[in-house]
């Protein structure tokens, strides 16, 4: 059984799927296994005690979903221990009308005590945690403004990995915050709003290519300073080809680790895009966008040739169903040995 040191104990090659759990058996109710939230309309028309008392109920609902989560995921083999994170987790926290809720002692207390004791379930079960900030969390933009928000946004994501218990060294547990380079200033950009995160925010930052502006080899100009995340469909819809594993690139990300295992981002195009429009151009529109399933045995079998060096994130939009199928292709084509009867099998999930 493959694995790595991180320098705590070794952890073995990960499948994750990404926000949303779909029901795998019957007796599982979808709304007690995913996180929730409200809007900011919703909020602001209510009377002051009720709009806290929401956001109080959905901070404690979605610690209670994601631990129940983490128990079925306990049941599962140690190569599908792998999550990322849903950004809802505590709704309005940078919100200018609301963010004073989440400050208020009482408040922060018992939330603190909540996601504690969540950090302690994904621990005690080593299942690797994310989160992937939005698109709007643009650290590089040229506007002033944007930034301080930005930061901000992403300071939010590394409050609750903090009170989860991670943070305080680099990438413990494998815990990553991953953003891409978004906005005009680019790499100078980015690295400029790193130098001003906190300590915990960049232990756990990531960076990842993007599929339209900045790519691998502009992320990689970053590779002294922070981890990087490989994503290999953002990459094949911006180059038009897939990169090898051997590509002295790849090295470069995995080295960025410092020693901590790798993430890899794996997605696939909706089955039947054409590559091409009707004048001869690249579809990168319709490529760009995610199928349900890892319904490709071809480029499955491409990706999975990556996973003795880094943990796949199957991006897909039925999540950890996609996760599971390609954990299959990876057990019928000899990625990795079937587990036997007396080891973690997927009858719980």
């Amino acid at each position: 059984m493959a694995g790595f040191y991180n320098g705590t104990n070794i952890v073995t090659q990960r499948l994750g799927f990404a926000c949303k759990f779909i029901p795998m058996l019957a007796e599982h109710d979808v709304k007690q296994l995913n996180a929730t939230s409200t809007t900011v309309a919703w909020l602001n028309r209510q009377k002051q005690n009720i709009a806290e008392q929401k956001l109080w109920d959905i901070a404690h609902h979605n610690c209670d979903a994601y631990g129940r989560v983490f128990e079925i995921m306990a049941t599962w083999p140690q190569h599908l221990k792998m999550l990322r994170l849903g950004s809802e987790m505590l709704p309005m926290y940078t919100e200018s009308t609301w963010r004073y809720f989440w400050q208020l002692p009482h408040v922060k207390t018992a939330v603190s005590d909540k996601l504690k004791k969540l950090g302690d379930l994904a621990r005690e079960h080593d299942i690797r945690l994310s989160f992937h900030p939005g698109q709007f969390c643009c650290v590089a933009s040229d506007r002033p403004d944007v930034v301080e928000r930005s930061i901000e946004e992403f300071e939010y994501h590394a409050d609750v990995a903090r009170m989860m218990g991670y943070g305080s060294s680099w990438h413990d547990h494998g815990y990553k915050i991953n953003i891409h380079i978004s906005g005009r200033l680019g790499p100078a950009g980015m690295l400029a709003s790193i130098q001003r995160l906190s300590t915990e925010a960049r232990n756990l930052i990531s960076i990842e290519n993007d599929e339209m502006s900045w790519g691998l080899d502009d992320t990689l100009k970053l590779a002294q300073h922070t981890a990087l995340v490989l994503d290999v469909h953002h990459h094949f819809v911006k180059t038009g080809a897939y990169i090898s594993p051997t590509d002295d690139r790849v090295k470069i990300v995995e080295d960025s680790w410092r020693g901590v295992r790798p993430t890899l981002h794996y997605s696939l195009p909706i089955s039947g895009t054409p590559h091409v429009t009707a004048r001869g151009t690249r579809n990168t529109t319709k490529l760009r966008a995610h199928s349900d399933m890892c319904w490709h045995p071809g480029v499955n079998d491409y990706v999975l040739k990556f996973w003795d060096r880094f943990d796949i994130m199957v991006e897909a939009k039925n999540k950890n169903l996609a996760q599971h199928q390609l954990y299959e292709q990876a057990l019928n084509t000899g990625h990795i040995k079937r587990p036997q009867p007396h080891e973690n099998n997927t009858t719980g999930g």
